[in-house]
């Protein structure tokens, strides 16, 4: 029976100038190559177009800011709370980390020297409030636009990014809250140039200030997250960044002195943890680095496995019968 072959398989097989082998339906494609890509890195589904990409930013974008102003709307029935407890708690002495912090603190006195600085002081609080609140949901529909770009084998290894995400970033901004906060403030309000000169602070300046030392340590707080998934993505080695560890060391003294005032006690309060979170990132890339190795190690040896099953040990095959 004659086999049937498309208009353009028949003319590639009577090319009259004989340069190319013809084609032989009957012959089985050649094998993938050896070095393929693992299993674990196929990607899954199709692609997905530029538009739908839009459409989906579009999509998480407005889920994101709808948590926000939900979170801010309801932030507004303890609107009266989060003023004199979260906005002015650092501005009196009986603020609890004085204590803690063995500081001898002075009441801060605030002015509002703009018709609209005690407006955007109080519902900017409510709003950053909201932000907080809503920061789990956020960085879920972040990793829910970045999921989709990733191989199998990353995103199972990253599937709580978003959890510990969540997690240190609340835990920079309590610590530049209650920590970073307390100190500067202190440190301002206490130097003076002259004794004619008396210290007192405008509200907008102090909210800008007080939220710039909340969410600057939160996203700094960020560092173990950032870099065990540039680990997972082969970005980053554990040999690379305790190489870079002497330059960590000069960029986050640089940071903490951007963050903090030229107070060395308070800049060592921030490099400490700092520190501290680099050390741990290069303990979680080692981590990750040796699932890794573990991972390979376990797909190689389940490859031979079924190699040796279907007698393909070696690659010239099983040796040929003697007669």
């Amino acid at each position: 029976m004659n086999v049937w072959r498309s208009r353009s398989q028949r003319a590639a097989l009577h090319q009259g100038d004989g340069a190319a082998d013809p084609i032989r339906l009957d012959q089985a494609p050649p094998p993938p190559p050896a070095g393929g890509v693992p299993a674990h890195m196929e990607p899954e589904g199709g692609e997905m177009p530029f538009l739908d990409h839009l459409e989906e930013l579009r999509w998480r974008i407005l889920k994101a800011l709808g948590s926000v102003v939900v979170s801010a709307g309801a932030c507004l029935f303890f609107a009266r709370w989060i003023v004199d407890t979260l906005l002015m708690g650092p501005t009196r002495t009986s603020f609890f980390m004085y204590d803690v912090l063995r500081l001898s603190p002075v009441d801060v006195v605030l002015q509002n020297r703009d018709v609209t600085g005690q407006f955007f002081a109080y519902f900017g609080t409510v709003i950053a409030a909201g932000v907080i609140l809503a920061s789990p949901v956020v960085v879920y529909q972040v990793w829910r636009f970045i999921e989709p770009g990733l191989y199998p084998g990353e995103r199972k290894g990253l599937r709580f990014a978003a959890v510990f995400a969540t997690f240190f970033f609340a835990l920079g901004i309590s610590f530049g809250y209650l920590v970073v906060a307390p100190l500067s403030l202190q440190f301002f309000a206490q130097f003076r140039i002259s004794d004619a000169i008396i210290n007192e602070f405008d509200i907008t300046r102090y909210f800008s200030m007080l939220l710039t030392w909340s969410f600057g340590a939160g996203v700094l707080f960020e560092l173990p997250v950032v870099v065990v998934i540039l680990a997972k993505l082969g970005v980053l080695t554990q040999d690379f960044l305790r190489a870079g560890r002497r330059y960590a060391i000069v960029i986050i003294l640089t940071i903490s002195a951007i963050l903090t005032p030229p107070d060395p006690w308070s800049q060592i309060m921030m490099a400490i943890p700092l520190m501290g979170l680099f050390e741990l990132s290069i303990g979680l890339t080692g981590v990750v680095e040796r699932q890794r190795e573990r991972a390979l190690a376990a797909e190689a040896k389940r490859d031979a496995a079924e190699a040796a099953k279907r007698g393909e040990g070696t690659p010239e095959g099983p040796a040929p019968e003697r007669p």
